[in-house]
């Protein structure tokens, strides 16, 4: 059976999409509501396992696309928007249509190399959701705190106390719904029982906390996603890659900027708690530097050490012990 292509440029309101049919293209923009997608989906009922459907990862403006795919037998790909963009090479002019014509070409190239999307578990929605609403919480809070040092300047008009007294109030006010937030996280992952071991798990290695423990969970969609710690390492950004070419051109190894900055934050901030307690990963740190080694380098080399374990202990069903060989 030939494959159909379809590629879907999702916004808010709408979704343009490109259908590629041998070599021919057509193009639909509907609502992106469910009964529109439904709607939709209904014209290929003849060809439903032939085909072969992309869209770039939008967060929340995917979940009207996410209810209805996740019943079908179509092979559903959700890429990275800069993984479509340096694929593409230069390019000239954008709008939706183009823009869904582009994602059909990528996945007729490329879809035999990609991961198929798999839908994620109600807990997993939830958690993900949850999540989003605290780290936005967490940095208007980070925001919040920055412009504080900025209120001195406003005394000569007498307005530093007020502003401030404002600020404080707001400040209190995230607090709270931070903890509201987190509480909420915890209780969701002790209902589902898989959730609840994997950050039991994950939570015994030195450093690591419930923050990088959901944060785990959620970007592996429970260790589903990935299976292999290197590609979880590259997703984070702690792999150092070479950069030569020929002889002239060499450079020290060094992290891509292609990374999820998030994880890689929660990650250091998990190596700098690990290496202030007595542990493997402080002694590994205090000898590295002792040897001469450049103290950010060992860092990094500590965040990829705790994303390998973590899938160790996942992986072999067990705990942290200091000094444990696993097979």
């Amino acid at each position: 059976m030939e494959k159909i292509f379809i590629g879907i440029d999702v916004s808010k309101e709408s979704l343009d999409i490109c259908i590629k049919k041998g070599t021919d293209f057509s193009f639909e923009k509907i609502d992106n509501t469910v009964s529109a997608v439904n709607r939709f989906v209904k014209q290929f009922k003849k060809e439903q396992d032939g085909i072969v459907l992309a869209m770039e990862n939008t967060g929340r403006y995917n979940v009207h696309l996410y209810e209805v795919l996740e019943h079908l037998t179509w092979s559903v790909y959700v890429v990275s928007p800069l993984h479509i963009k340096k694929s593409i090479g230069l390019v000239r002019g954008k709008d939706d249509k183009t823009d869904a014509q582009r994602i059909t070409s990528f996945i007729e190239k490329n879809y035999k190399e990609l991961p198929l999307w798999k839908a994620d578990s109600q807990a997993l929605r939830q958690l993900k959701v949850l999540q989003t609403e605290r780290n936005t919480r967490v940095k208007m809070k980070s925001n919040l705190k920055q412009q504080q040092s900025d209120y001195s300047l406003m005394k000569s008009i007498g307005m530093d106390k007020k502003i401030m007294k404002l600020n404080k109030l707001l400040i209190a006010t995230l607090d709270k719904q931070i903890t509201e937030l987190e509480a909420q996280i915890e209780a969701l992952i002790k209902q589902d029982e898989e959730l609840q071991e994997q950050a039991q798990r994950i939570r015994t290695i030195p450093g690591v906390g419930k923050v990088l423990s959901w944060m785990m969970i959620s970007k592996t969609n429970g260790f589903k996603r990935f299976n292999n710690p290197r590609k979880m390492a590259c997703y984070a950004g702690v792999v150092p890659f070479d950069y030569q070419s020929g002889t002239s051109i060499r450079y020290k190894p060094k992290v891509s900027v292609f990374a999820d900055k998030e994880l890689k934050k929660t990650l250091h901030m998990a190596a700098m708690s690990a290496i202030q307690i007595d542990n493997d990963l402080r002694t590994y740190y205090l000898r590295k530097v002792e040897e001469g080694k450049n103290k950010m380098c060992v860092l990094n080399a500590i965040r990829n050490k705790i994303i390998h374990r973590i899938f160790a202990l996942i992986n072999h069903k067990t705990v942290y012990q200091k000094n444990l060989v696993l097979p």
